[in-house]
């Protein structure tokens, strides 16, 4: 039988990597809901009309067909979802009875992209997102807002290398084009995006070729792209520029309230950095853009992008608003893990195995197990009741840290494989400290 080889693309976690994963979820729920988010799940698949409503992304879907598909078109008229942020738009529209607006979301589903496979970028992952929806009007103060709980939820993440979360405002950049007299706004903000993956002077040869705009115009549109600041100080800077558009001016009060709002989060691992080189290629966003980088991982890419979308849910009635981030859960975890660099301390989530004296007292054993499992520590008896030397080594290879022998006069002791100490213990009240209760992320840091 041939080697079965990995599929490219759909990445696959042993255990103790997979609970890094799901302690990393757990972490990013938890954070979600202390800032008042609800939990939804949407379904796997959309129409097609829904999913290609939005955005350059008809290369990327996968299509759902049977075996059999006897349509003319050759599928079943759906499609895996490439985002959740298309999903969660049919689902407010679905649902809008139902709901409280702002309505306050986070989903953290799997999702699936039919793109090449690279570093950071997978045809299958799992994406966190944070969304707040309004009724026809959503105040600003939210885009400050999902700004500042992304970066708390990845603050939290402590294992994690420095971010540099980027902002940019999308009225910023049409203002400032519009006030060059610029027609094709959009087709210059696609290709101002690519400045992260061409150089300058490639970019500027895009917008006098694709763009149809003069050297001296992609002159200035690339001024703009350039300024960067820490905080505020970036409005000058645009000023200084000559440009006026009423639009334009919107764009840099809002940037500059964002910058301002999250000024109190900037440490050591946090930086967040006004950059008007960001834009963001779904054609939804309307105003607030988001990107986010690790230091020392840039080739990554963004890990965490999103921003504000003012028109994608409609029902021709109400108008649905809404901001959003979303972190790319695998783009961060999938790299990080393979390189060794972060994984589980222990590969099962067992504390203890229970030792067997012989399969007669596999009964007593199992008592045992049931008593500590009952206080909330993760346990296991061993397979055979082979010699002790042999069980202990079966939990040095689990990296269970405990083993949990019955005496013949009936007491309990209990034995550190780690250090050797062994003490009596009490299978009704013992419980291992804090630390070997459950696996724990261990980095390449602090191992």
């Amino acid at each position: 039988m041939a080697k079965i080889a990995p599929l490219s693309g759909f990445p696959e976690f042993l255990p103790e990597q997979r609970w890094v994963e799901r302690a990393v979820i757990d972490s990013l729920a938890a954070t979600f809901e202390l800032h008042g988010f609800a939990n939804i799940e949407t379904r796997a698949v959309e129409p097609l009309d829904q999913l290609l409503r939005k955005g350059d992304t008809s290369k990327e879907v996968y299509l759902l067909r049977r075996l059999q598909e006897e349509s003319a078109e050759g599928h079943a008229g759906m499609g895996l979802h490439f985002d959740l942020t298309v999903p969660f738009a049919r689902y407010v529209l679905e649902n809008a009875g139902k709901l409280e607006f702002p309505f306050r979301r986070f989903q953290i589903q799997k999702v699936w992209r039919g793109e090449r496979p690279q570093e950071g970028r997978f045809r299958e992952f799992a994406q966190a997102d944070i969304d707040i929806v309004g009724r026809d009007t959503l105040p600003f103060h939210h885009d400050v807002e999902v700004t500042r709980v992304m970066v708390d939820a990845l603050t939290r993440l402590d294992f994690l290398p420095a971010f540099r979360l980027q902002v940019n405002n999308r009225k910023l950049i049409q203002g400032f084009y519009a006030g060059l007299g610029i027609e094709q706004i959009d087709e210059v903000m696609r290709l101002v995006d690519k400045l992260d993956k061409l150089p300058k002077e490639k970019v500027h040869e895009l917008l006098l070729a694709e763009a149809g705009i003069d050297a001296a115009t992609a002159d200035r549109v690339l001024e703009l792209a350039t300024i960067q600041a820490a905080d505020d100080s970036f409005v000058d800077a645009v000023r200084a520029l000559g440009v006026e558009h009423e639009l334009l001016d919107e764009g840099l009060d809002e940037l500059a309230a964002l910058v301002r709002g999250c000024a109190d989060l900037v440490s050591e691992r946090v930086a967040v950095v006004a950059d008007l080189s960001i834009a963001r290629g779904l054609d939804y966003y309307t105003g607030t853009v988001f990107e986010t980088r690790l230091a020392g991982y840039e080739s990554l890419g963004s890990i965490c992008s999103g921003g504000r979308y003012d028109a994608l849910a409609s029902d021709g009635k109400n108008t649905y608003p809404g901001v959003g981030i979303s972190l790319g859960v695998s783009r961060v975890l999938v790299p990080l893990i393979s390189k060794g660099l972060v994984t589980a301390s222990r590969a099962v989530p067992s504390a203890v195995l229970i030792a067997l004296v012989d399969e007669e007292s596999r009964a007593e054993a199992d008592a045992v197990a049931s008593s500590l499992r009952a206080r909330g520590v993760a346990c296991e008896v061993a397979p055979s009741a082979s010699k002790f030397g042999k069980q202990i080594r079966t939990a040095e290879r689990r990296g269970i840290p405990f083993v949990w022998f019955a005496q013949a006069d009936g007491t309990h002791q209990v034995k550190d494989i780690r250090s050797g100490e062994q003490v009596e213990a009490d299978p009704a009240t013992w419980t291992p400290p804090a630390n070997d209760l459950r696996p724990t992320i261990a980095s390449a840091d602090n191992q």
